[in-house]
């Protein structure tokens, strides 16, 4: 119980992001697609002012885009997509385990063989795969994310579920005369919850790690719409002699996915206790 624990650290710094994340309209200098004179503004390094009198807090890319704005709007594409990507995973995992924990044994072999299967897929080769079939888009990624990700949530709840069923209080509510879909739903579901939670918050930080790579590699959120994966794309090239512009993305993607950590391993510690 003495040991140090970074909880509050996960989460202010998820505060911070989702914060700015909100707050983008009235915390930046410039629109994230605006462009001014290229000529001048390109490639201004970190807390410089333009001629126009506007400063750049994390300077500008080869277009003349503020940094700074196109990071804090782009965190928004981020962090909505992997949210909403972990979400729609939460939802069939958690409804497909829960019915193989209280279906009968031909139904729960099926059910866990298909996870399985899905399981054994390498997942990064299928969202490549799922992805070049269609038009690449924010709700692409977030289907393509939500379909190839809920298979260790369902194996999670189907293992907590299948503990919760066999303690003395579910006995007692089913001699008690309860149903067994309310001792599922009202007692044994509940009581999974606190871990699956825990593996959501980290699952969200591998969403977003995986929307930056698709968006890296094309098969994402598409330019000039912003987002973390799109930016690092554009500041590759620029490595040398702009760092800023790849390296603020990165960054704040580091940042993200350490806090999902903190605040997952958090979660799972007070489960344990």
């Amino acid at each position: 119980m003495r040991r140090p624990d970074f909880r509050w650290l996960g989460v202010v710094l998820l505060a911070l992001v989702v914060g700015a994340a909100i707050a983008a309209p009235w915390i930046v200098p410039a629109p994230p697609d605006v462009q001014g004179d290229v000529a001048i503004t390109r490639f201004l390094p970190p807390a410089t002012i333009d001629a126009t009198g506007l400063i750049h807090p994390l300077g500008t890319d080869r277009l003349g885009r503020d940094v700074w704005s196109r990071l804090v709007h782009g965190a928004r594409v981020s962090l909505a997509v992997g949210a909403l990507a972990m979400g729609l995973s939460l939802l069939i995992g958690v409804t497909i385990g829960a019915l193989a924990a209280g279906a009968r044994k031909p139904v729960e072999a099926l059910l866990l063989g298909v996870t399985d299967f899905a399981l054994g897929l390498p997942r990064v080769v299928l969202l490549l795969l799922l992805a070049s079939f269609w038009e690449p888009s924010a709700t692409l990624v977030v289907v393509v994310l939500g379909l190839t990700g809920w298979m260790p949530i369902a194996r999670l709840v189907h293992a907590e579920m299948k503990a919760q069923l066999a303690r003395p209080y579910v006995l007692s509510a089913l001699a008690l005369g309860a149903g067994r879909a309310r001792v599922l739903l009202r007692h044994a579901l509940p009581h999974t919850l606190s871990p699956v939670l825990a593996a959501a918050t980290l699952g969200v930080g591998y969403a977003i790690t995986l929307e930056a790579g698709l968006s890296f590699l094309g098969l994402g959120v598409q330019p000039p719409t912003a987002s973390w994966g799109t930016m690092i794309a554009s500041g590759r090239e620029t490595v040398v002699n702009a760092p800023w512009v790849g390296l603020a993305p990165g960054v704040a993607l580091v940042i993200v996915v350490v806090a999902c950590t903190l605040v997952a391993d958090s979660v799972g510690r007070k489960t344990t206790i």
